[in-house]
């Protein structure tokens, strides 16, 4: 192959990447606004606890179908480093437990079962954050060997790093409120649901922001 074709063989390859990393960072930011609008046409308006508390309505082969293609391309992840590539088999592993295991129902009258599979959605659903904050606070930062940030990538990495710790700044509020009464007022707010939408969305502009959906590098 003659270098010109290399170089347009390996522009399709990053470009490929690029629009992968955007994808999952559009799943991401309009995941919450499409399931609350999707409930309000189909069955009326109401705030769900959770987002995850949307597979119990209307809304559920969207959000499994959402949390399943988002798997697909976080396994389809590559970095610099192996870790990289175990991050995104890993985050894949945990989003597609996300969507196999519903969080427990509203009803009164759960079952055991249901009590189990919801144990199991908020361990899965906890290690998918906090693996989504690694990549936005450890390795969407990193340059590669030899290279000098250009300015787009340093203010890149500041937005990763703000949205890394906007996603644990919600994991650990999401810890603090969820043993609250039902009935309480904070709980009333459905406070679990936007603390999980702000983190969705900041998980969204991190992988948007590194598909190069914004501050892209000035081509020379």
């Amino acid at each position: 192959m003659s270098q010109s074709g290399q170089a347009g063989a390996s522009r399709s390859l990053v470009i490929s990447y690029l629009g992968l990393r955007k994808a999952i960072g559009v799943i991401g930011v309009t995941l919450p606004f499409v399931l609350v609008i999707g409930k309000y046409l189909i069955e009326g308006p109401s705030i769900q606890s959770s987002i995850s508390s949307y597979y119990h309505t209307a809304m559920r082969d969207v959000f499994v179908g959402s949390l399943c293609a988002m798997a697909i391309f976080l396994m389809s992840y590559r970095g610099y480093e192996r870790k990289d590539d175990i991050a995104g088999d890993l985050a894949c592993v945990f989003a597609i437990g996300v969507a196999l295991f519903p969080t427990k129902p509203a009803a009164v009258d759960v079952t055991s079962l249901d009590k189990v599979f919801g144990f199991v959605h908020f361990g899965f659903a906890a290690a998918l954050f906090l693996t989504l904050a690694f990549f936005s606070l450890y390795l969407f930062p990193k340059t590669a060997q030899g290279m000098t940030p250009t300015p787009q990538k340093r203010q890149r990495n500041l937005v990763y790093r703000i949205c890394g710790c906007i996603m644990l700044g919600c994991i650990a509020l999401i810890i603090i409120v969820s043993p609250l009464s039902r009935d309480s007022q904070i709980k009333q707010l459905a406070p679990v649901f936007w603390l999980e939408a702000v983190a969705l969305v900041a998980f969204g502009v991190s992988w948007f922001t590194k598909g190069e959906g914004i501050l892209k590098d000035r081509e020379i």
